[in-house]
């Protein structure tokens, strides 16, 4: 049996979607920062996660920071594969609970901090009608069958698949003045990485000759047929025994050594032998003999519709993926003045391996001795490595009541490993992504009165990836993100935070590929990307 697979759900992938940050990483990680969308040089609380170094700056004393953001995005997918029923695909991303919690402590001139956030993920992606990937193979059914001379106009299906995906990570340290304008920080960070996968195809259907039909109930009738077809030179050998080869089949049907059903289905099975030839013509020798070099064919046919049925069939996916690693953080903090601070900080790359628990699996194909292949292997490990990352920042009081705060971050995307893969052949990083990811930002916070502030911030993300890289589950595109909202100081220890954000998401992701249905129907399909992000912060700081 040759290796046999049916182009449906190939592309099931770490869902590996951020919020704001890089393509794999949140930088997202207060509700103070949803209001000015940069934090690189802070030195309030919130620093633990965006400038560590900048703590130093804090009060002697215990400091916390609690906050909650609700974020929901929206994803578009259009292919335009010219058979499927409708090549528009929407999806839902929500994260209804996406916390950060902050602790430090300091004495002197020593800051021990610690820190809880979704580093990466968070959320869950919902497409109720499944994604090109899941459909494209469905709808060659048509064409494909349609070339065998079959009457098939049409075909249904009910598909689902909902991905979640989190990155919790938990981060401790120490940050040390060595003077009034200069500190630094060394610490880690414990990365806890876990997606899910939940989905089902079901109920496929074709619409042969005018009546829907279930797809796995024709292909099971066509592999009988082609397995008695496979039998027919041996059926005829014991005729041969006895000396009928010489008889043409309608003697034969006479003299009682064949039925008419019999005659009947040899000559219609010798239709897909040659059809340029009428069997009447022939003798049973030579039609065994036809029949006899047709029988590989016919048995390597069946088996292939047999295939097709297993595959065709309603099936199910419940998959687990988990995985950890360790991220190593460096920062520095340098504050010339009074009204002007820098924070830096150094993230190194996390190598991450997840593991498949799956309890159900989707087959997606036979190997040549006939093993089914399925998407998620238990026990398979899988690459999906966070990059290493590097943020500057720059905060100024421009004067008394107004201060301008702006930082670039960088990611080094290209040399680590996210377990992409192209047509099914895993790929370097840096064979899918041209250039690094980077953003720079700005925000604005104008205090209203000594307690009351309001702010403002534009963020630019900038992705290098290549159209090799999307696919309808996970694609990177550039971005312009505008957030705004206000602080209010409850009392001296006590500020209350609130921010609402906007991404918007560019509209160039797109990939043209190559869909083989059977060599010379191959098409070139296109397949572009959309998406928009809008999130909400709140949150408290306190201290005592």
């Amino acid at each position: 049996m040759r290796k046999f697979t049916l182009n449906l759900l190939i592309l099931f992938l770490a869902a590996s979607y951020s919020f704001a940050g890089g393509i794999v990483t949140n930088t997202n990680q207060s509700s103070a920062w949803v209001r000015l969308l940069v934090r690189d040089a802070t030195t309030e609380i919130d620093a633990v996660y965006f400038n560590p170094a900048g703590l130093t700056k804090l009060n002697d004393g215990f400091h916390f920071s609690i906050s909650n953001q609700y974020i929901t995005q929206g994803k578009e997918i259009l292919n335009n594969y010219s058979f499927l029923n409708d090549g528009l695909y929407k999806g839902d991303v929500k994260a209804p609970i996406f916390p950060d919690v902050y602790a430090a402590y300091k004495t002197g001139n020593v800051v021990f901090s610690l820190g809880f956030n979704p580093i990466g993920g968070g959320g869950g992606a919902t497409f109720d009608r499944g994604l090109p990937s899941f459909e494209m193979g469905i709808s060659d059914l048509v064409p494909g069958l349609q070339a065998l001379g079959q009457p098939v106009t049409a075909y249904n299906l009910n598909t689902f698949f909902e991905g979640t995906s989190v990155y919790f990570g938990l981060q401790a340290g120490v940050s040390i003045a060595l003077s009034d304008e200069f500190s630094f920080f060394v610490g880690g960070r414990y990365i806890s990485a876990n997606n899910t996968y939940n989905g089902y195809l079901k109920d496929v259907s074709i619409t042969l000759g005018g009546t829907v039909t279930p797809a796995n109930t024709f292909f099971t009738g066509l592999a009988t047929q082609l397995t008695s077809l496979a039998g027919v030179a041996g059926s005829l050998q014991p005729l041969i025994d006895g000396g009928g080869g010489v008889l043409d089949l309608a003697t034969a049907q006479v003299l009682g050594f064949l039925t008419a059903e019999d005659v009947a289905g040899i000559t219609a099975g010798f239709t897909q032998i040659n059809p340029a030839i009428d069997p009447s013509t022939l003798d049973i020798n030579t039609i065994q003999s036809y029949y006899a070099a047709a029988t590989p064919t016919f048995q390597a046919k069946a088996a292939e519709s047999s295939a097709k049925a297993a595959l065709l069939s309603d099936q199910e996916a419940d998959v687990k993926q988990k995985g950890w690693g360790l991220t190593t953080i460096i920062g520095f903090n340098y504050s010339p003045s009074d009204e002007f601070n820098i924070g830096f900080k150094y993230e190194s790359a996390t190598r991450i391996e997840l593991k498949n628990e799956t309890a159900k699996d989707f087959t997606v194909g036979y190997t040549a001795t006939g093993v089914p292949i399925t998407m998620f292997p238990d026990g398979e490990i899988i690459r999906a490595d966070m990059p290493a990352m590097v943020s500057l920042g720059f905060d100024y009081q421009i004067f008394s009541k107004l201060s301008v705060t702006s930082g670039v971050h960088y990611y080094f995307d290209k040399s680590v490993n996210y377990g992409r893969s192209v047509n099914g052949v895993a790929v370097k990083n840096e064979d899918v992504i041209d250039n690094n990811y980077w953003e720079v930002g700005i925000g604005l916070e104008y205090a209203l009165t000594d307690k009351f502030f309001v702010s403002g911030g534009y963020l630019s993300a900038n992705s290098g990836v290549n159209e090799d890289y999307h696919t309808d589950l996970s694609y990177s595109l550039s971005s312009n993100t505008f957030g705004g909202g206000l602080k209010y100081a409850l009392s001296e220890k006590m500020a209350f935070n609130l921010g609402v954000g906007y991404t918007i998401y560019d509209d160039e992701g797109s990939r043209v590929f190559n869909h083989a249905l059977s060599g010379a129907m191959d098409q070139a399909v296109t397949e572009s990307y959309t998406k928009s992000n809008l999130f909400i912060g709140v949150g408290f700081d306190f201290s005592f």
